[in-house]
């Protein structure tokens, strides 16, 4: 015996199960079980097919809006002249307003890998410059033999 539900949701009472598949299959549908522990079980008569496609979509659109936030990367050299570093700040601004993380990356090359200080330097001043917009996630710390870098997320 199982609580049959229609197409439309209306109630069609309990009927044993060869009754409700009969039912289900006179419409060209079939026959799930929706809540197994109920006493008596529930099933409904519906298109299995569309239904695990519907879920997808769903399944999906979650995913597409859980992706929102993006890794956007600046990167600078530790001798950037000061207009150059406004307009990277500026930029990163911008990310932070759309809620993107940012990461910020200072690039050695050649015998300015002996003042790597300088690049921790940087990138104090440039979380400072943005520091009512956003966060450090991830402090200033080297990542390659030639790189600094840090991670700003957007503050909430």
């Amino acid at each position: 015996m199982v609580r049959l539900i229609s197409v439309d949701g209306k109630q069609l009472g309990i009927l044993p199960v060869q009754e409700a598949l009969r039912v289900a299959r006179d419409q060209g549908l079939d026959l799930v079980e929706v809540s197994p522990k109920s006493d008596p079980p529930v099933c409904r008569i519906m298109d299995f097919g569309k239904f695990k496609y519907q879920a997808s979509k769903k399944i999906q659109e979650a995913r597409k809006k859980a992706r929102a936030f993006q890794m956007k990367e600046v990167k600078v050299r530790p001798n950037t002249e000061e207009h150059d570093l406004a307009f990277k700040i500026r930029n990163i601004l911008k990310f932070l307003d759309k809620k993107h993380r940012v990461k910020v990356t200072v690039m050695f090359r050649g015998r300015e890998m002996a003042y790597m200080e300088a690049g921790y330097r940087l990138l104090d001043r440039v979380a400072q410059e943005v520091a009512d917009k956003g966060t450090v996630e991830q402090a200033p710390k080297q990542e390659a033999r030639n790189t600094v870098s840090m991670v700003i997320v957007p503050k909430s």
